[in-house]
C-alpha cells in the first residue's frame, strides 16, 4: 500500500466517523483485503479467517463513531481485527472441545511473522489465552508487535504507554509465551 492509499484510508475513516455513510462503505471495501490478510496471520484455515474478517468489518461499521482519531485508524483497525481473530479462535476451540475428535487444522507457524513461536499458530493462541488470564496487560503489546508487526512507536502511542514500558512488556510476554509453548 502506498502512502496516498494510507492517507485516503485515514481520511475516509475520519469522514465515516462523523456519520458519512458513503465514506463508511468505501472504507469497508478498501480495508477488506487487508483485514483478511491480518486474520490469516492468526487463523491458518482460510474459512475461519474469512469469518473473523467479516466480524471485524462488522465491528468497524458498528463502532466507527467511537473512533476518535486519537491514534491512526490503521492502528485502531489492527486492534479490532486481532480481537476478532482471537474471538473466532475461542469459538472454534470451544466447538472443537465439544466434538469427540479435534477438528482444528494444525500448521506450522511462519517464523518470520512471530519472533517467539516454536509450535503452531494454534499453540500460540492458546498461550495468549493463558497469558491473558494472569497478565492481561501483556497480550496487546505482543499481538500488535509480533502478529500485526506495528512499530514500537505506533503501539506505544495506541496503548498510551512509554516505549520503554512497552518494550519491557513485550519482552515479558515473549518469555511467558515461550515458556508455555515449551511446556505444551
Amino acid at each position: 500500500m502506498g502512502m496516498s492509499d494510507d492517507l485516503d484510508i485515514e481520511e475516509l475513516a475520519g469522514r465515516a466517523a462523523t456519520g458519512d455513510a458513503a465514506a463508511l462503505d468505501a472504507l469497508l471495501v478498501r480495508i477488506g483485503p487487508q483485514v483478511l490478510r491480518q486474520c490469516l496471520r492468526f487463523l491458518p484455515c482460510r474459512q475461519d479467517a474469512e469469518e473473523a474478517c467479516q466480524d471485524a468489518l462488522l465491528q468497524v461499521a458498528r463502532n466507527i463513531g467511537g473512533f476518535a482519531g486519537r491514534s491512526r485508524f490503521s492502528t485502531w483497525l489492527y486492534v479490532i481485527t486481532a480481537n476478532c481473530a482471537r474471538q473466532t479462535y475461542r469459538t472454534l476451540k470451544r466447538k472443537a472441545n465439544e466434538q469427540p475428535t479435534p477438528v482444528l487444522p494444525i500448521d506450522a507457524a511462519d517464523p518470520r511473522t512471530t519472533s517467539v513461536i516454536v509450535g503452531s499458530r494454534l499453540d500460540l493462541l492458546d498461550a495468549l489465552e493463558q497469558l491473558e488470564s494472569h497478565r492481561p496487560e501483556l497480550v496487546a503489546p505482543l499481538v500488535l508487535r509480533d502478529l500485526c508487526q506495528l512499530t514500537y512507536d505506533e503501539i506505544a502511542d495506541h496503548l498510551a504507554v512509554p516505549v520503554g514500558t512497552l518494550k519491557s512488556r513485550i519482552h515479558d510476554a515473549r518469555r511467558h509465551v515461550r515458556a508455555s509453548l515449551e511446556a505444551a
